[in-house]
Formats: C-alpha cells, sequence, structure tokens
C-alpha cells in the first residue's frame, strides 16, 4: 500500500487541510500518478514525471537523487540505462555537485529556486519524503509564476513519495546512488540502519555515517513512537565483516526488544546477553535514549561510549551531559545493570552523539578533530539556518577533508534537535 507523505498532502492541500489551489487539472492528473506509481517499475518513473509534467502545463521535468555520500545529484536512468545497471555494465549518467550547483543549493536548503533564461522559466524543487531529503526535481516551462509553482511543487511532492516507496526495494535505484561498490560489511550495515532523517514538527533526528563504502562496526537507529523518541548509537570492535554482524545483532535485539515494551535497560542487557552468547568476543560500545518529545526529559544509558554533547544557545554545555560510563556491552559480565541518566532539555536543545572515529580524526599532521571543532562546525552551519542533514553533512566532509579523505576509523554522527511548538494564548 502507498503511503501518502505530509509533504504531498501539504502542498496539495495546505494548511488545515483545506484546499490550497482550485485547481481542477491537478487534483485529476495527481490521481493518475498515484493509481500508475502502485505498479510502475523504477526505470519508469523519470517518464511519468515527465509526461506528468506536459500534462500540467510544463515542457520539462527531470529527477535527480542525491549519491550515497550527498556530493553529487544523479539524474534517474530510463528503461536502457536501467538494464545496464543491472547487468553491471558502464552507465553514463548526468550528474550535477551538490556544493556548487543551483540545483545542489535546492537539495541544501530544502527551498525552490528559479532562473530566467531568455524564452523560459527554470527551475529546482526538493524532493523531501518527510524530512528526509532524496534529491531535486528539475523543471522547465514557457513562464514559471505563482500559479505554475504551485504545480511544480505538488509534482515534487509526489515524486518523493513514489521514489521513497521504491527505493528499498530496487536495484535499480540503489545503483543509481552508488560511485562503487561496498564491501560485504557495509551492505549489512545499510540494510539495517533506518533513513538517515526523521522527525515532526517537534523534534528532528538526524544521521551520517562514514566511510560510507567500507564502514564496519558503527551503526544508528531512531524512531518515533507517539511522543517518545528512541535513539541508539553503536560502535563494535573492529572493521570486518564479524564488525558488521555484531553491530546488526545489536540493533535486532535492541528493537526486537523495544518493541515488546522493554526499557533502556533491558535493550542494554539484551544486547548484552545476545552478543556473548552469539557472537563472543565482540565488544561493543553505545548510546541507548529516549527522548520524550512532549517534555524534553531525556533519559539515556552509556556503555563505554564518548558521553553526547549538549548544544544550547550556539555553545557547549560544558559537561552538561557527561555520566561515568557503564562496561561495554558482549561481556556478559556479573557487573550491576546499567545506570539511567536523566537531563531536562530546553525548547532549541541539540544533542550530539557521534562515535570517537570522528573526535579522534587525525590530520597528516597529527592533530585531532576534537569534541570543540565538531560542535562549531553543527553551531556555525545552524546558526546559518541549514536544516540538521545539512549540518550533518558539511560536518562529515570537514572530518573528511581534516584528514585528507582518508578515514582511518567508523565516524558516525547522531544529531536530535528538539523544537516543540509554542503553545498558543489561553482562551484560545
Amino acid at each position: 500500500m502507498m503511503r501518502t507523505s505530509a509533504a504531498a498532502a501539504g502542498a496539495i492541500y495546505g494548511e488545515g487541510g483545506r484546499v490550497a489551489v482550485e485547481d481542477s487539472v491537478l487534483g485529476e492528473v495527481l490521481a493518475d500518478v498515484l493509481a500508475a506509481a502502485h505498479r510502475i517499475a523504477p526505470s519508469e518513473i523519470a517518464g511519468l514525471v515527465q509526461e506528468t509534467a506536459v500534462r500540467l502545463g510544463l515542457s520539462q521535468a527531470s529527477v535527480y537523487v542525491a549519491d550515497v555520500q550527498q556530493h553529487e545529484l544523479v539524474a534517474l536512468p530510463g528503461p536502457a540505462q536501467a538494464e545496464l545497471l543491472v547487468q553491471g555494465r558502464p552507465v553514463q549518467l548526468e550528474t550535477i555537485a551538490v556544493d556548487t550547483s543551483l540545483a545542489g543549493r535546492a537539495y541544501r536548503t530544502e527551498s525552490v529556486q528559479t532562473a530566467a533564461d531568455r524564452d523560459t522559466g527554470r527551475g529546482w524543487l526538493p524532493l523531501v519524503d518527510g524530512i528526509e531529503r532524496i534529491g531535486v526535481l528539475k523543471v522547465a516551462a514557457p513562464v514559471l509564476d505563482a500559479a505554475m509553482l504551485v504545480r511544480c511543487k505538488a509534482l515534487a511532492s509526489l515524486t518523493a513519495m513514489i521514489l521513497a516507496t521504491k527505493q528499498y526495494c530496487s536495484d535499480v535505484l540503489i545503483q543509481t546512488v552508488r560511485t562503487r561498490p561496498m564491501t560485504l560489511q557495509a551492505e549489512l550495515l545499510w540494510a539495517f540502519v533506518p533513513p538517515r532523517t526523521i522527525g515532526t514538527t517537534a523534534v528532528t533526528s538526524s544521521a551520517v555515517l562514514e566511510p560510507a563504502y567500507e564502514i564496519g562496526g558503527d551503526a544508528f537507529d531512531h524512531s518515533l513512537a507517539g511522543t517518545l523518541l528512541h535513539l541508539t548509537l553503536l560502535d563494535a570492535m573492529g572493521h570486518d565483516l564479524a564488525s558488521g554482524g555484531c553491530s546488526a545483532v545489536a540493533l535486532a535485539a535492541c528493537r526486537s526488544t523495544r518493541r515488546a515494551g522493554g526499557s533502556l535497560v533491558d535493550i542494554a542487557e539484551q544486547i548484552d546477553r545476545t552478543l556473548a552468547r552469539w557472537i563472543p568476543d565482540r565488544l561493543l560500545t553505545c548510546l541507548i535514549a529516549d527522548l520524550d518529545t512532549a517534555t524534553g526529559r531525556l533519559d539515556w544509558i552509556n556503555c563505554g561510549h564518548p558521553a553526547p554533547l549538549l548544544l544550547r544557545e550556539g555553545r557547549i554545555v560544558t559537561g552538561a551531559l557527561d555520566r561515568p560510563p557503564h562496561l561495554p556491552l558482549g561481556l556478559d559480565s556479573a557487573a550491576p545493570p546499567p545506570q539511567v541518566h536523566t537531563a531536562r532539555l530546553q525548547p532549541g536543545d541539540r544533542v550530539l552523539m557521534f562515535t570517537d572515529g570522528v573526535t579522534e580524526a587525525r590530520s597528516p599532521g597529527g592533530e585531532l578533530f576534537g569534541e570543540h571543532r565538531l560542535a562549531d562546525t553543527v553551531v556555525r552551519a545552524m546558526t546559518d539556518g541549514l536544516p540538521a542533514p545539512e549540518a550533518l553533512r558539511r560536518l562529515i566532509q570537514q572530518i573528511l577533508r581534516h584528514q585528507d579523505q582518508q578515514l582511518r576509523d567508523d565516524a558516525t554522527i547522531l544529531l536530535t534537535e528538539w523544537h516543540p511548538q509554542p503553545r498558543p494564548p489561553a482562551g484560545r
């Protein structure tokens, strides 16, 4: 069953569910696309979007998706190119740099970008499913006025929804966003981790992992259940397939326990027992947390992991989340259960979780990246008004530059921002 994303609903219906634009053509066309999208092959998405664009009065619409490392925007393949992809043969797909193009600006800022040529209007619209960035939609029309942009936004929202429903079960779409093969352990971990960005009006959680094609023991999880946001960050010992398996098993133990109503302590103990029984001699450090998005209460367990950082009003609140860590997991020792720590967040607070490969990244001269540079990069990006996913994209790029593009350890970052909506005045 196809799910209707919040982005698509917002573009079509506007605030409060009321129809934003009385456009019978738009409604009819989108209904036809929804009906066709259920059984469409991934290689036919680009053609469907172009056909739909023409029906809406556009002259062109092209779909570009972000590659795994978010360096480039890659044009969706058509049927002939898709056939070559699945055969493992070389395919030349158009690419656009994320950092130096108008298309990239639409992706980075999640905003519409337009440019006028002599005889036509051109625009780039972000493709966002919920708050997960997927790519951009390139459009062209004789006149790209406000009314036409409403149609373009609806088409972009619907395109993002179609891509989101197809991308995890299509080798064509997966191969499109990869620039080279993945190691076996990286393939394993990417199959287990959730979308990089999730959220609601009250909270945003976003993650990045590097080296994307060789990552071994790092993994993350985030999940929403009512007003509760669950967060997990794992770092398994080593960088081989057993390390990837260790993290994958730990994620499965976490989810199984959580979904059965288990507490944070239950989750940690289940991971500990599972690793000790099935993957002995492999240790794992982790942060496991719950954030109540209604109250700002943060509960967490630290098992041998670097302490999370609290960012408030553009600075680190020194020591705010420092607590004595429990032993790493996988020992199945007779030690007492890990302690649950608690803190109260303020609206606008950001919690930054990371693996030691981030702060211990060394430059060719031996200089550590460090916690302060880590926090400063995030604060600067978000002070500029950039969304959390873009702040992390810039951060991981800076870490790679610091280490001359050669990470010696996995580097994973999970950034959570609590931004509750203000309550209306009493009596309203």
